[in-house]
């Protein structure tokens, strides 16, 4: 079997699953390694401890392959939102956001400014939302120290230029949410400073399984304010006890304690199998999927406001029925089974490249149930 062809096999969700951008059904690779991971755990055999400590390691180089980082720049945190919170809070100087990005990197940002004041916001005016570089290049200030953006726009499904970011902002940080595109999206991470992601979403990890990426750059301008006894100097050759050293100059100075090993088994087991079968293939077959869902929308009139370039879209289709019709659409896709996110009007639409025909005729009939309804009332 093909590596392509084998990393499709691994989707075991129930058809009707559209819903990539909210969470991932974990693979049937990474349910075995965690039912493993627990059996051996729960049977506490000699010597299995040993080998479960070895999972932060390798899920770093499984990461650190994933977005072209070395391993060592590579940290474990429990989500992506606890990463970029370690980013801004250990920034000096404001950061260009947009008010209208996932309420991770605006909240970080404020935070950040009302504990430490090192930093704040300079805040993005944008159309709809999106973040080009030609609207960075306009709005970006002498003083400005960094630039945050997500990678694909959870509300509007657009895939951000972070390759033309990188160019209109010079030697400035480069901040980049990257949960709703990495194993999914071939893009440049390593033009990028700092990458937080997880991997609930996309790489059907399951919860628990964020990481933080930090060029050398980063490593050297951020101040990891908040940093545990696993981030200090001395921790790896033994526990630090009756002193509290400095933390190490590297990415494991964001680290506050141990972390669920189990976790970073399953991270590494569904990042691995996402360079196995390759970023490129998985992109080009999710890119198919969105045409499709595309191609049902417009067969039903239903207005599609995400991007339909190929270039400006990761695995979100994002729907906006007239304001009346909304609960006529929601309640349809319900009643097939369809799982979907709905939020401030809009229906959002996520596939995967494993996602089947059948699910997409589920979708098919929804919508033409609600064609139905429409046309009745």
């Amino acid at each position: 079997m093909e590596p392509l062809d084998s990393f499709i096999s691994g989707f075991v969700e129930e058809p009707g699953f559209l819903n990539y951008a909210s969470f991932g059904p974990i693979s049937e690779g990474v349910a075995a390694e965690s039912d493993a991971w627990t059996g051996s755990v729960s049977r506490a055999r000699f010597g299995s401890i040993d080998a479960l400590l070895q999972q932060e390691t390798r899920a770093r180089e499984a990461v650190g392959e994933l977005l072209g980082f070395d391993a060592g720049n590579v940290v474990l945190q429990p989500n992506t939102s606890m990463g970029l919170m370690h980013a801004l809070f250990g920034l000096t100087g404001p950061v260009l956001v947009s008010p209208a990005d996932f309420p991770s990197l605006p909240f970080a940002a404020v935070r950040a400014e009302q504990a430490l004041g090192a930093t704040g916001p300079i805040w993005l005016e944008t159309e709809h939302g999106t973040v080009t570089p030609g609207q960075i290049r306009d709005q970006i200030t002498s003083t400005t120290a960094a630039v945050a953006v997500s990678l694909v726009d959870p509300r509007t499904g657009y895939l951000a230029d972070i390759e033309g970011i990188r160019q209109v902002i010079g030697d400035r940080l480069l901040i980049v949410d990257a949960i709703q595109g990495a194993g999914v999206v071939d893009a440049p991470f390593e033009v990028a400073d700092v990458v937080a992601g997880g991997g609930q979403k996309w790489l059907r990890a399951g919860w628990g399984t964020g990481y933080l990426a930090l060029s050398d750059r980063a490593v050297e301008q951020l101040t990891p304010v908040v940093s545990g006894f696993p981030g200090a100097t001395g921790y790896d050759d033994e526990m630090v006890w009756d002193e509290v050293p400095l933390p190490i100059r590297g990415a494991g100075a964001f680290r506050v304690s141990n972390p669920d090993w189990i976790a970073a088994a399953r991270l590494a087991t569904a990042a691995e199998d996402v360079a196995e079968a390759g970023v490129a293939g998985i992109s080009a077959q999710v890119a198919v999927q969105v045409s499709r869902i595309i191609d049902i929308a417009d067969e039903f009139a239903v207005p599609v406001i995400s991007p339909r370039n190929e270039t400006e879209r990761a695995g979100i289709v994002v729907v906006e029925p007239p304001t009346e019709q909304l609960s006529a659409l929601t309640a349809s896709l319900y009643n097939h089974g369809v799982s979907t996110t709905t939020r401030q009007g809009r229906v959002r639409i996520a596939a995967h490249a494993g996602t089947t025909v059948e699910t997409l005729e589920m979708l098919r009939a929804a919508f033409t149930s609600y064609a139905s309804t429409v046309r009745i009332f």
